[in-house]
């Protein structure tokens, strides 16, 4: 992993270390502690890559997003490209971590759009059957990982891309409570998530979306209802609120400046924005975030 600040959020870069196969890395947590640079590890960080850890002994909050959650024996974490993450203590847990760039995945492929789909859950904790399955997965890759070297690069790549896709489809498919599970996303839906986490930024209105994926606004609205269970201009507002929390917690922007970069055209727009969905004004998001930690 490589560091670097922008806009004072470490973003975290992956580049694999020389002699392992592109593209994926496995490893125990405590190699994690030990490769990190000190008090990395509990700083918000940007990732650029995929990140699973699976918990075999110990527990430890984390958070993504600005949303906590407990890991402890037989979690399952993933952080994907793009979100920010933070450690609680790494030292009270033991277990795998998964590193994966993007991409890495075939590309269009059922298993690659599970893996990327930012929307699927951060923190799982199957039991019975389903955990006996995903640690075996985990397991798996893990001895492959380590004991292919002697198999040629590309076929050693094949094998540990294969057994990631079988831990992969095995978190997609953990078994739910009946009557829990609930349908497919239609294609409207998958198309217009896309493209809101690509062009945020640039548009906050429904009728830009429709227009550019050849919709009607009414029929994303529906789609992104039975899918999200929010029309489609919330959804909007939510994405550019999380990115909105992320700048202001973790970095040093001003309010101004975090306003161009959402898509707001003055700070009294955003402003007025940002207190109506959160309840307060940016500045006192971000003096709360930055406040003293209570034990």
């Amino acid at each position: 992993m490589v560091k670097k600040r922008h806009d004072d959020i470490i973003e975290l870069a992956y580049q694999a270390p020389p002699g392992t196969p592109a593209g994926v890395e496995v490893m125990p947590v405590a190699e994690l502690r030990a490769r990190a640079p000190e008090g990395l590890l509990g700083t918000p960080q940007r990732l650029d890559f995929h990140q699973i850890v699976v918990v075999r002994s110990g527990a430890t909050a984390h958070t993504v997003d600005f949303t906590g959650h407990w890991l402890e024996e037989g979690s399952v974490l993933w952080v994907r490209p793009g979100q920010v993450q933070q450690f609680g203590d790494p030292e009270r847990i033991e277990g795998t971590v998964v590193l994966v760039q993007p991409g890495f995945l075939p590309s269009g492929s059922p298993v690659a759009a599970v893996a990327d789909d930012p929307f699927r859950p951060v923190v799982w904790q199957p039991v019975g059957q389903d955990r006996e399955a995903v640690f075996c997965a985990v397991g798996h890759l893990e001895a492959d990982f380590r004991t292919g070297a002697g198999l040629p690069a590309d076929v050693h790549t094949d094998v540990l891309r294969h057994l990631l896709s079988v831990l992969v489809l095995r978190l997609a498919h953990l078994t739910a409570p009946a009557g829990s599970r609930v349908p497919a996303p239609g294609e409207a839906f998958l198309r217009f998530r896309a493209a809101v986490e690509r062009d945020f930024a640039g548009s906050h209105r429904v009728a830009d979306y429709a227009r550019a994926l050849g919709y009607s606004s009414r029929t994303l609205s529906r789609a992104t209802t039975a899918a999200a269970g929010v029309g489609a201009k919330e959804f909007i507002d939510r994405r550019v609120m999380l990115e909105a929390k992320r700048l202001l917690a973790h970095s040093g922007l001003s309010a101004a400046r975090i306003a161009g970069r959402i898509g707001f055209d003055d700070a009294a727009n955003f402003s007025k924005f940002f207190q109506h969905r959160e309840g307060c004004s940016p500045g006192t998001f971000r003096s709360r975030m930055r406040g003293p930690a209570t034990p």
